[in-house]
């Protein structure tokens, strides 16, 4: 009698078919609760800065204020930063207090944007923004 016989092979294959049913069965379960709940997760340090954003409300400074007043800004415009930004960390002073001071880089038709922000306990305050190199 050999140590793998057909019984092993046979319970093998019932596991690993058992296996790929219930992975089937949870991307499915938690695609769909993800969905329902809009829920995503996070790890990533950028990903955690600009969610942390979204869930305080925006302010603006005078000088962003004024760009909106002229039409020369708009407001999704301001607000696709804390979806699609990169946070760039080397140029942000996260230990800053009261606020923390990101700065935040993000690729458009016209060319590279940046805003810095200032990240509050309970608000968030974009400071300026500019274009920094057009296409």
């Amino acid at each position: 009698m050999s140590l793998f016989d057909a019984s092993f092979f046979k319970r093998l294959g019932f596991y690993l078919f058992g296996l790929s049913i219930g992975i089937v069965f949870l991307a499915f379960f938690f695609k769909k609760k993800t969905e329902e709940t809009g829920v995503s997760f996070c790890y990533l340090p950028n990903c955690r800065t600009l969610k942390d954003m979204r869930s305080k409300p925006i302010t603006y400074s005078d000088e962003i204020g004024t760009m909106l007043q002229n039409k020369e800004l708009d407001t999704t415009a301001l607000h696709i930063f804390f979806t699609a930004g990169d946070v760039d960390f080397s140029k942000s002073d996260t230990e800053a207090a009261p606020c923390k001071k990101y700065r935040i880089n993000h690729e458009t038709d016209e060319g590279l944007t940046r805003i810095n922000v200032a990240n509050c306990l309970n608000k968030v305050v974009i400071m300026d923004f500019e274009v920094v190199s057009e296409f």
